[in-house]
């Protein structure tokens, strides 16, 4: 029996999509603004997954400069047909105001759904051909007939229409990635509304048709519905929701929704899906919005249900006895590739932004924009995936003027985020205070008080327990660390903690930040990156 401990990647990894080609396994799941895109994990038991593949790496595939945070790459799919693997995403250029049920005036948003493909997971995937735009979330369906369908879900932006405004479906050629004949408009969805993310599976004469509903906070779901043909007319599920934990508020995975199926060797059907794991007192899931598994079962009756037909996520699988192995990992920058962990913002020019070949040894950020640019800034980070960690850094920087600054940071985007650094005052002496970014309108932004250092390399250092944060500092040559006052608040690194209307639906990352706003180029030069998860 396999035993898995739920979630199965953890920190911020959603709208999981999932394949077997032979005994392999492989799951796709969104990075919005964070470069490059998409990530892609395999695995060979539905347990141990390794990252293996980001295919959007190149300016042709994808550029996000100016995108809104929390849009870019949406909800690939992942699919294997006539020897290719095939991959579909958004990339969302406008998001507008958030989604309410309250509101019924226009709301424009600007979705381009992409086609890109590759012999090898791990190759160089093509450049993409756009699908179309009617929508996000676009899927590929491989008929038996030898046909393929592309699914998405369609927008209107008119008032007064509903907005989610079901799941439509056009014939495609795997060759060119052109759309044949007319769309049709084939499920509209369950009373949850907030149709989106199809997938759509053929068993024993039923077309089965997978969707998100309920939208990806607590009332989230995973919703099927059958029919005998491709367009319709679809049956609802009888047992309502197929997972949801809507109903279990104190349950240690939420959001669950956003779902994909896969079948073992043996025929087995298994469910990945996005869950959130919320901090015991605030309830904020700080770490985003992460991917689980769990097998499922096909009834007598031909629909699926979860092994204990509660509709209800399971935390772990099997007989777990062994506890997960926490992460502790030491990046020295020796090589001349970022090592795997890390990622960086929106642009698809990493060049302009750092460099490993600089300085031996060292990761070196180019100072650009502020913390806050959707253009190009310098900031190269990881995913925070437990509540308790550790994170340090040593940089050396020589800031001229206060424009300059470089340092640690604890980020989800840019409007959230504690940023430990280094910068000059006024006649040129270098000081290190904190930036905290907040979601709150009255007082968005908040400075400790200056600390005048020496110069030199410095020591960074962040310590997260749960909701609580701490920065310290110390000189490369000295052993004792010096703590900034000050408890900062680390939920607020998360999808809940938000300013009104704004989407909110990655993770939080930390890492190392290089801002020069009088556009001169400083550089800060990282000796190494230490990332290390605590117990509890």
């Amino acid at each position: 029996m396999i035993s898995i401990t739920n979630p199965i990647l953890r920190g911020f990894n959603p709208d999981p999509s999932i394949v077997r080609v032979g005994d392999d396994y492989y799951v796709a799941t969104s990075t919005f603004e964070w470069y490059p895109g998409v990530q892609i994990h395999h695995s060979r038991d539905l347990a141990n997954w390794q990252l293996v593949a980001r295919p959007l790496r190149r300016p042709a595939q994808l550029d996000m400069r100016g995108n809104p945070d929390s849009c870019g790459v949406w909800a690939p799919d992942l699919s294997y047909a006539d020897g290719r693997f095939h991959l579909t995403y958004t990339d969302v250029k406008r998001y507008g105001r958030t989604t309410r049920s309250d509101r019924t005036d226009v709301s424009l948003r600007d979705f381009h759904n992409y086609w890109v493909w590759c012999d090898r997971i791990d190759g160089e995937w093509s450049d993409p051909v756009h699908v179309n735009s009617s929508g996000f979330d676009p899927a590929l369906f491989h008929d038996d007939d030898g046909r393929s369908w592309l699914l998405n879900m369609l927008w209107d932006h008119r008032p007064g229409h509903k907005r989610f405004a079901g799941i439509v479906i056009q014939q495609m050629c795997l060759k060119t990635g052109r759309l044949l004949g007319e769309r049709h408009n084939i499920f509209a969805g369950s009373p949850l509304g907030f149709t989106e993310g199809p997938h759509l599976y053929k068993r024993d004469g039923y077309y089965h048709i997978l969707v998100a509903e309920g939208g990806t906070e607590r009332n989230h779901a995973v919703v099927m519905a059958r029919s005998r043909s491709l367009f319709g007319p679809y049956e609802l599920h009888p047992d309502g929701p197929v997972l949801t934990a809507r109903d279990q508020p104190d349950g240690p995975l939420a959001r669950a929704g956003h779902g994909d199926l896969v079948e073992t060797a043996n025929g087995d059907p298994w469910l990945v899906y996005l869950c959130g794991r919320p901090l015991p007192a605030s309830d904020r899931c700080i770490l985003g919005r992460e991917t689980a598994i769990q097998p499922m079962r096909w009834g007598e009756d031909g629909w699926l249900r979860t092994i204990d037909g509660t509709g209800r996520p399971m935390a772990s699988v099997g007989n777990v006895s062994v506890a997960r192995t926490l992460t502790d990992d030491r990046a020295d920058f020796d090589d001349p590739t970022l090592p795997p962990p890390f990622q960086w913002l929106r642009t698809p020019y990493p060049d302009q932004i750092f460099s490993l070949t600089d300085r031996s040894g060292h990761l070196r950020l180019f100072g650009r924009e502020s913390v806050g640019s959707h253009f190009t800034q310098a900031l190269v980070a990881r995913r925070q995936c437990e509540w308790r960690f550790s994170a340090e850094t040593l940089v050396d920087f020589h800031p001229a003027n206060f424009q300059q600054s470089a340092g640690l940071i604890h980020y989800y985007n840019s409007t959230k985020f504690h940023y430990l650094h280094i910068t000059a005052d006024d006649v040129g002496q270098p000081v290190i205070q904190i930036l905290s970014v907040v979601p709150d309108e009255a007082r968005p932004s908040v400075t400790s008080p200056a600390i005048p250092i020496a110069r030199g390399p410095v020591c960074l250092r962040l310590d997260v327990d749960h909701e609580t944060m701490r920065f310290s500092y110390r000189m490369a040559d000295d052993e004792a660390w010096h703590e900034v006052p000050g408890d900062r608040d680390a939920s607020i690194l998360s999808d809940e903690a938000t300013l009104p209307y704004l989407p909110n639906f990655t993770g939080t990352f930390v890492g190392m930040a290089c801002q020069d706003m009088a556009g001169t180029g400083a550089v800060a030069d990282f000796d190494y990156f230490h990332y290390v998860e605590r117990d509890g």
